[in-house]
């Protein structure tokens, strides 16, 4: 984006801005049980809500942290259906604060933590644990009911129970899997939230046309970084025989199995081609130091441990994919998956090439894809998005295929860090970005103050950071998953 337009989009932020800015108030050293005209402890609060049950709380300076869980249909189309529990985790600050609705996607840490929204406004921080990942799942489970508006009306019943609580500005965030479900909530819920903050978001519209990754790869780093990686592919795939006997052993030694995905081979070659997108999904250029530099003469081990620590030789075992099935299973009905081609590998070393989700998932749990849903949430981000900030990173494969904000949308805006892999986040961004993606944070979490107000430049987080809380690097999941 030209500097020229970002500072006129600066501009229209400054007269035609949608929500009240606040200003600004400083951190309480201590977390707060109050609200302004009650006495009632902040435990107290949320356990009377309907629904609500403790887990446990766990000290954290300056908070209160809660793991809590909170009763949800398993079907929102039939509520009298059954029920099951969903945990969610509050970071609590002040009532006074804004709060942010954060989702990876997947299950819940109920380690306290602050993503980088929260601290930007400073704000509360209520985490959900997506449906189906456990303990989140219906008994017996009936896998029809996980798709996109059922978890997004999962959010929308935490939203509105916990609005009479926490009654200032909400946003929502999450990063990939998890910024895929921000926005599918903002879809769904449109007037929930007051802003979006959607970090490394893939946007799979058409499942059958991947061609952005191959180019992607044929552009990411330097090109001796990418020879490097690709060699290395490539010889596990030649030496295919002697590895694959390690992994037997491997295999065995851990008490690994491969029943879902149909056999060791298919399992192998599946962490042999995630290989190149995991290094450039999780590592640095400067990480390309660590790869063997003449893979033709390196060591079967040389070789092995290369892929091991980039993709993860137990990532398509039965134990791995277990925990990973609900991803699996969107992937394969409603979010779409990446295929992707290798024109430097001779074709009679690939027997099976990035395998569909259906390979791992379990054959007793029926799919099949549902290919507009994805281009319906497309439409709707292109011409409707409000409120709404996507950033991503520039060596991230999943980046190749995202979210774009076209002249229906509104005050939304698409960034890209340099340099940055699934990392990415508004600190990574160039100066100017950086201050214009913070300032409609506080905007619309409603704590943008004066001076930030008639300056995007001014922006800066209004917590501190901490070290511990405010951990950067992304989650790394086993890949091939976001």
């Amino acid at each position: 984006m030209r500097k020229a337009l970002r500072w006129l989009l600066a501009l229209t932020v400054l007269i035609g801005t949608l929500s009240t800015a606040g200003a600004a108030t400083a951190a309480q050293p201590e977390a707060t049980g109050t609200t302004g005209t009650t006495s009632t402890d902040i435990k107290d609060q949320l356990l009377a809500i309907p629904g609500m049950s403790l887990i446990e709380e766990k000290p954290y300076p300056g908070y209160r942290f809660f793991v809590l869980n909170y009763t949800q249909p398993i079907d929102h189309r039939h509520p009298s259906k059954g029920t099951f529990q969903q945990r969610i985790t509050v970071l609590h600050k002040d009532t006074s604060r804004p709060t942010v609705f954060y989702t990876s996607g997947y299950g819940v840490s109920t380690a306290p933590s602050r993503r980088e929204p929260t601290q930007i406004v400073d704000g509360n921080q209520v985490s959900m644990e997506y449906r189906f990942f456990t303990p989140s799942r219906p008994e017996p489970a009936d896998w029809t009911k996980l798709d996109i508006w059922q978890a997004a009306s999962d959010q929308h019943r935490i939203f509105k129970a916990l609005k009479t609580v926490y009654r200032q500005n909400w946003l929502a965030t999450g990063i990939s899997k998890g910024g895929m479900t921000a926005t599918y909530y903002e879809r769904f819920y449109p007037h929930d939230m007051d802003g979006v903050a959607a970090y490394v978001a893939p946007n799979d519209v058409v499942n059958d046309e991947d061609s952005a990754y191959d180019r992607f790869f044929t552009k990411v780093g330097t090109k001796e970084c990418r020879d490097k990686l690709n060699a290395v592919q490539r010889e596990a795939l030649v030496r295919r025989g002697p590895l694959e006997k390690k992994y037997a052993a491997y295999a065995a030694e851990n008490g690994y199995t491969f029943s879902t995905v149909g056999s060791l081979d298919k399992a192998y070659e599946a962490v042999v081609l995630d290989y190149v997108w995991g290094f450039w999904q999780y590592a640095q250029p400067a990480d390309c130091a660590n790869v063997p530099a003449d893979a033709a003469h390196a060591t079967d081990d040389a070789i092995w441990d290369s892929v091991d620590t980039i993709s993860g030789f137990s990532a398509y075992t039965d134990q791995s994919l277990e925990t990973y099935t609900p991803y699996y299973y969107q992937a394969g009905t409603q979010l779409g998956a990446p295929t992707v081609h290798f024109p430097y590998i001779e074709k009679k070393l690939i027997h099976y090439g990035y395998q569909p989700p259906r390979n791992f998932v379990p054959r007793s749990i029926p799919m099949k894809f549902q290919p507009g849903v994805m281009r319906d949430v497309d439409s709707w981000v292109r011409h409707h998005a409000r409120h709404t900030v996507f950033i991503y990173g520039q060596n991230d494969p999943w980046g190749a295929e995202r979210f774009r904000v076209g002249s229906g949308a509104r005050d939304a805006y698409v960034f890209t860090a340099p340099g940055m892999n699934h990392g990415a986040n508004v600190a990574g961004l160039v100066p100017d970005e950086k201050a214009l993606a913070t300032a409609r944070i506080l905007e619309w979490a409603g704590v943008a103050s004066a001076a930030v107000q008639a300056d995007p430049s001014a922006a800066k987080p209004l917590a501190r950071y901490d070290a511990k809380l405010d951990r950067q690097e992304p989650d790394r999941e086993p890949m091939l998953r976001p």
